[in-house]
């Protein structure tokens, strides 16, 4: 391993320079090698006709935990994507629901659902390949960020959304109150 490099600056401030270049290229490698295995399930699934090109790596200790695929078309299920597919597979696998021992690779920039589900497992690490920009320029359009920060139309869904007010919302917010004691997630 290379030697550290100590710099002292103008100001008296003392820094530690790049001096782990080994160890940057091995997390590189290591990366490239998971990321890999995740793009190789991207192309399985569109293979097998399960749903679109997504693949996603769930990674504990460098072993491969699970590999899945997109799986939308064939459980008719919207929310099968790749990473929400492998986090489900990987806490039955691991008999948890934390996964803060473990990283995924997914293929594809995260949609804000499997965004929500790598941060809900409390995933360690996300590592992913492709830019969303490259699903939507053939289609796979991820116009819900926009809608949830209420920065676009959300003419597409053609969808309403409303937060409840009046008893709705008071009855559906004490649920939280009167459950606090009786559940908790961690």
């Amino acid at each position: 391993m290379d030697e550290a490099q100590v710099v002292e600056s103008k100001d008296g401030t003392i820094s530690v320079a790049s001096a782990f270049v080994a160890h940057q290229e091995a997390v590189q490698d290591r990366d490239h090698k998971f990321l890999t295995k995740a793009v190789e399930e991207a192309y399985r699934g569109v293979d097998c006709g399960d749903g679109g090109p997504f693949g996603a790596v769930v990674v504990r200790n460098d072993e491969v935990v699970v590999s899945c695929h997109n799986m939308v078309l064939k459980h008719t299920d919207p929310t099968a994507h790749a990473e929400v597919t492998a986090i489900r597979e990987a806490c039955k696998k691991l008999g948890k629901i934390e996964l803060s021992d473990c990283e995924i690779y997914a293929s594809c920039e995260p949609c804000p659902m499997c965004f929500g589900a790598v941060h809900l497992s409390r995933i360690k690490r996300l590592v992913y390949g492709a830019k969303a920009e490259a699903a939507i320029a053939i289609g796979f359009d991820d116009f819900i960020a926009d809608a949830l920060r209420g920065t676009g139309f959300y003419q597409k869904a053609n969808m309403e959304i409303k937060k409840a007010d009046g008893n709705g919302a008071l009855i559906a917010e004490q649920v939280f109150e009167k459950t606090k004691e009786k559940f908790q997630m961690y």
